[in-house]
């Protein structure tokens, strides 16, 4: 109840301004995966990584705006820590592994203002590959590696975000969903594509 009671008390504050143009600075942690992607039998899972940019927008109506963003966005995913043992001692595998992949993106999304502060948002998402590596903490007779797999990842990938924003004052906090359409791999399954939940903590600020 007490939960309730402060969201409805936020929701006083901050809402779209038709004919505003606002720069959103913004921050944030993505939980990035890689779908279809395996070594063996494991599949791989999500992975914390970093996600910051800017975003601009602009109000069209009063519960209408668009806006266009540059990130720099970390992304990819592990396959967690993988021992194999013989008479007792580790003998190989790995305490971590992970497909580290850094985009350019360009996020570009129409927002709804259902209530003062609170917008939903759904979009497309051009991205530009910068880097793509292959990082293998090896134990036993592994051997570590970072190798750089670039050469092999698409230079171009193109999501679509959905989400949630809520604004009060001039912070705001994103979560959105960003559904990968291209395939991350030049080569295999079609269905390995990049799936990111992205959380943002932004300052709004009217030009």
């Amino acid at each position: 109840m007490m939960l309730i009671m402060a969201t409805v008390a936020l929701t006083a504050s901050a809402q779209n301004e038709v004919g505003q143009l606002t720069l959103q600075p913004k921050v944030g942690l993505n939980l990035a995966n890689l779908t279809n992607t395996k070594v063996g039998d494991e599949s791989g899972k999500f992975k914390a990584d970093f996600v910051f940019g800017v975003e601009a927008e602009y109000g069209l109506a009063e519960k209408f705006s668009v806006a266009a963003g540059l990130l720099y966005s970390m992304q990819g995913c592990e396959f967690g820590e993988y021992k194999v043992k013989a008479n007792g001692e580790t003998v190989g595998g790995w305490d971590k592994n992970e497909r580290n992949l850094s985009y350019l993106n360009i996020p570009i999304v129409a927002n709804f203002y259902f209530a003062k502060g609170w917008a939903i948002k759904a979009g497309i998402q051009p991205g530009f590959l910068l880097s793509a590596k292959a990082k293998i903490d090896g134990v036993g007779a592994t051997p570590s590696v970072n190798e750089n797999m670039k050469d092999a990842c698409k230079t171009f990938d193109l999501s679509i975000p959905l989400g949630l924003s809520f604004e009060y004052e001039k912070a705001v906090f994103d979560l959105r969903y960003n559904l990968g359409v291209t395939k991350v791999n030049k080569d295999g399954d079609d269905s390995n594509k990049n799936s990111v939940i992205q959380f943002t903590v932004g300052y709004k600020f009217a030009l």
